[in-house]
């Protein structure tokens, strides 16, 4: 696995549960120490084969998904934990945080007085509070309920933005990953299997399993003859970009498996009975990525 994340980027591990994204998430933080390989922060190494830094020597901030609030501790002192300025430094900073979280007035309480969602702010505005370089999230938002969810992350990506960070969150639900991230790394036992912005990702899946991660498909099954693939539902057009490169020996009647997303497709009739073809009006409509070699491919209708 190799990746890294820029100073004002959010970056999502994006997978199903048991795949490495908390794992990884814990050797960056330096919670848990790698076997092998190296990591750095602003191009310093915190850990190699020779080094390992230990977390608070690591200029990282931690968000969990049961937030990890002191229960003994009031809100204001929460959020100074961290802290190792003066008092009246720290109590500058712990007001400009609460103030940026919509918690003013709310320094005197403790966690058992807050609902889930002011919590999941207190657990922000502390991991922000020493100005960390980076920034990791693990699942911050699956104990908040439907209702509050949008809006607190809403308000958590404006307040990243604006700390600069670099941010790495960690998530198995696609639709949090393509709401907050600048770039997705979709993870599958262990390995990065596929990265890129949001809309590439999702429009250009790597292999069938990407594209089923991401929403529910149809898998239709048929022919490939030339630049047309022929299903039970018509002809529909072979993406060039699957033609290319495969030879004098390639079969002109190869089997080919067709995988469309419902939601994002509509089919009308075409001149002549028995075919169909996509809304937005031939290839164009489509975009479409090579899953293997045997002719398979992902389409999605961006119309």
């Amino acid at each position: 696995m190799s990746l890294d994340v820029a100073a004002g980027q959010v970056a999502c591990l994006l997978g199903p549960s048991g795949c490495g994204k908390s794992t990884t998430l814990r050797m960056i933080a330096g919670v848990e120490r790698p076997d092998r390989g190296r990591i750095a922060f602003d191009g310093q190494p915190v850990s190699d084969e020779r080094l390992f830094q230990p977390p608070e020597a690591r200029s990282v901030g931690l968000m969990f998904q049961d937030f990890a609030l002191f229960p003994h501790l009031t809100v204001a002192q929460n959020v100074a934990f961290g802290l190792r300025s003066g008092r009246d430094e720290r109590d500058r900073r712990v007001a400009e945080l609460l103030e940026r979280v919509n918690l003013v007035g709310y320094g005197t309480k403790h966690p058992h007085q807050l609902s889930g969602g002011e919590q999941q702010r207190v657990a922000l505005a502390r991991a922000l509070a020493p100005r960390p370089r980076v920034m990791l999230m693990d699942e911050p938002f699956s104990g908040l309920d439907n209702r509050l969810r949008d809006g607190i992350r809403d308000t958590t990506l404006e307040i990243l933005k604006e700390e600069g960070a670099a941010v790495l969150l960690v998530t198995h639900e696609p639709d949090e990953a393509l709401r907050m991230a600048d770039e997705i790394l979709l993870m599958r036992a262990g390995r990065i299997v596929q990265r890129g912005s949001p809309y590439n990702i999702y429009n250009a899946p790597a292999d069938r399993a990407a594209a089923a991660f991401f929403s529910d498909i149809n898998v239709i099954r048929g022919t490939s003859r030339g630049a047309l693939t022929r299903t039970p539902f018509g002809e529909f057009p072979y993406p060039r970009s699957c033609r290319r490169g495969r030879g004098r020996d390639r079969d002109p009647s190869a089997a080919s498996e067709d995988r469309l997303r419902p939601q994002r497709t509509r089919a009308e009739p075409h001149a002549r009975r028995g075919h169909a073809r996509p809304r937005a009006g031939g290839a164009r409509g489509f975009s479409a990525a090579r899953a293997s070699s045997n002719s398979s491919w992902t389409a999605t209708d961006r119309g």
